[in-house]
């Protein structure tokens, strides 16, 4: 125990006083490489934020509108039927769209059905096993100026729909109703 906590005090110091040693003898300037660095991740985040904003603003206009609370009302008997949360259908939306969000709601939903509940347990499940592929192919595929996304965009949201069914059965199966 006492050597896990030795290194993970000293293992990323260790590394990069690696990396400056090692670009040191190779005659790298080290200095003027990391500041180099830092110019380039400024400007990358510089780039990045009206692509975040675009997205910020999206999600409040969508959940502000009402407009996801009349698509859950449209498909709620659909899920209730086949027994799944209406609750959590909700998340499953949100979740492509932003992960802080989703994290709230599924902080909302632990705090008011509980984290032992079924509906804790799938919303933990859902938010640890989707993705924001919205928020990543707008940020990310924008940033580095990728402007046909179409399958990307396909293989995501198909990936986060099949997380969210296989969700739904694993917390079924491992912790029943």
């Amino acid at each position: 125990m006492a050597i896990v906590q030795l290194l993970s005090v000293w293992l990323i110091p260790g590394l990069i006083a690696f990396i400056l040693l090692y670009g040191t003898a190779k005659k790298v300037p080290t200095y003027e490489a990391f500041v180099e660095g830092g110019k380039e991740g400024i400007e990358i985040a510089f780039s990045l934020i009206p692509y975040l904003v675009g997205m910020l603003v999206s999600v409040a206009i969508f959940r502000a509108s009402g407009a996801l609370e009349a698509l859950m009302e449209v498909i709620k008997p659909l899920v209730e039927a086949i027994g799944l949360p209406a609750e959590v259908v909700p998340l499953a939306a949100i979740r492509t769209i932003s992960g802080t969000a989703a994290l709230g709601m599924t902080t909302d939903l632990i705090a008011t059905y509980g984290p032992d509940s079924f509906i804790g347990r799938l919303a933990s499940t859902i938010q640890g096993s989707t993705e924001t592929t919205l928020y990543v192919l707008t940020v990310y595929f924008g940033a580095v100026g990728v402007k046909k996304m179409g399958d990307a965009l396909k293989v995501g949201i198909l990936s986060d729909i099949l997380s969210f069914i296989v969700s739904f059965f694993i917390v079924l199966f491992v912790f029943g109703r």
